[in-house]
């Protein structure tokens, strides 16, 4: 039932921007389920035929669960610098996932070495931050880096570094995720 909502605020999000339309009635959400106005940080994800098509997210909670939702699902599907904004042709062929973040944690390691032996796969959300550079990946990336090693590489280039960067002993914070995911014309709009 509570997934079920998270996917159909995002969907409802996407389809007012998209129709310039009003679905979501933010105030009445938050009466019937309080957790909603909790602060929260999540990310949503569009995919195109299990291509990536658009994810946007924020890394810490800083507004309520169901603004933030609304704010990345419409920025995913629109805004995703990648790619263009959505188009109506489409929607059948999208899936919608909605990863709710757990707080991010500083992950303490001696070196390199001993990062590769702390990271968790299919567990681990990472984030490195290092000077101007920063980077995230969601646990569900181990799907297509299954080792530390790649994982790490692909991280630091995300961030817009080189995988060089470890030996300069960057902040790296970990963090979970529960997420649902559903095709877009399966998830009942609100």
């Amino acid at each position: 039932m509570l997934d079920a909502i998270l996917l159909s605020i995002a969907k409802s999000a996407i389809q007012e921007r998209l129709y310039n339309t009003k679905k979501i009635d933010i105030d009445a959400l938050r009466k019937k389920y309080p957790f909603l106005s909790k602060d929260g940080a999540v990310f949503v994800t569009l995919k195109y035929d299990n291509n990536l098509r658009g994810c946007i997210g924020s890394i810490t909670p800083h507004r309520s669960l169901i603004d933030d939702i609304v704010h990345n699902a419409i920025s995913a599907g629109f805004s995703d610098p990648r790619f263009n904004a959505i188009s109506e042709d489409e929607l059948k062929h999208l899936s919608l996932e909605v990863s709710l973040l757990s707080e991010p944690k500083i992950l303490e390691y001696d070196d390199y070495e001993d990062l590769l032996k702390k990271v968790q796969p299919n567990v681990d959300g990472l984030i490195l931050k290092h000077g101007h550079h920063q980077g995230t990946f969601l646990p569900q990336v181990w799907e297509q880096l299954p080792t530390p090693k790649e994982f790490l590489e692909h991280l630091s280039m995300k961030a817009g570094a080189n995988p060089s960067i470890y030996s300069e002993h960057p902040s790296i914070y970990r963090y979970g995720v529960e997420h649902i995911q559903e095709r877009f014309d399966k998830v009942e709009a609100l």
